[in-house]
């Protein structure tokens, strides 16, 4: 059981739209904008009982926004009791323009053409702005050692599994 606190009136309580969800949505009931972000409150407080924690994610239908979650995913510890809020980076759309370089073949060139021309799409008090799971943490103890077991992967690092 996680005990749910409305910090304003207007706060939605977290919803499933099917029973068989994997998370809960939220919805926006404040937002603060800077230069850097968006901020959006939920209105809610948790408590979250020892042993797990509540991941935040962006809805689906960010692709539908000129917004990214902020720090991918936002992890809600169990002693936090604040107030969940969605901090997203307002993002600018790429482009590709053509150039004609002097021999007169064209190149397509990307180039960031900065603030659009349209209206910034984002998300407005009252919108689902995204979502939150529960999960149960695995006991976990960590051993400083002086050497590790080698592996099949040993020391590969980025893409050293190909493509």
């Amino acid at each position: 059981m996680i005990n749910v606190k409305k910090l304003v009136h207007n706060a939605k309580m977290p919803t499933k739209a099917h029973h068989n969800d994997a998370c809960f949505d939220m919805w926006a009931v404040n937002k603060t904008e800077t230069p850097q972000y968006i901020q959006y409150g939920t209105g809610i407080a948790l408590k979250i009982p020892d042993g797990y924690v509540g991941l935040i994610f962006p809805r689906s239908s960010i692709t539908k926004e000129d917004l990214m979650l902020k720090n991918s995913v936002g992890v809600i510890d169990a002693g936090y009791r604040g107030e969940v809020c969605f901090r997203f980076t307002k993002i600018v759309n790429d482009t590709w323009e053509k150039y004609i370089i002097p021999d007169g073949k064209t190149i397509e060139h990307m180039i960031n053409v900065g603030v659009p021309e349209r209206e910034l799409q984002t998300y407005e008090v009252g919108d689902k702005i995204g979502q939150i799971m529960f999960i149960k943490l695995p006991e976990i103890k960590l051993q400083l050692v002086n050497e590790l077991d080698d592996s099949t992967r040993s020391e590969g690092g980025f893409g050293s599994t190909g493509k």
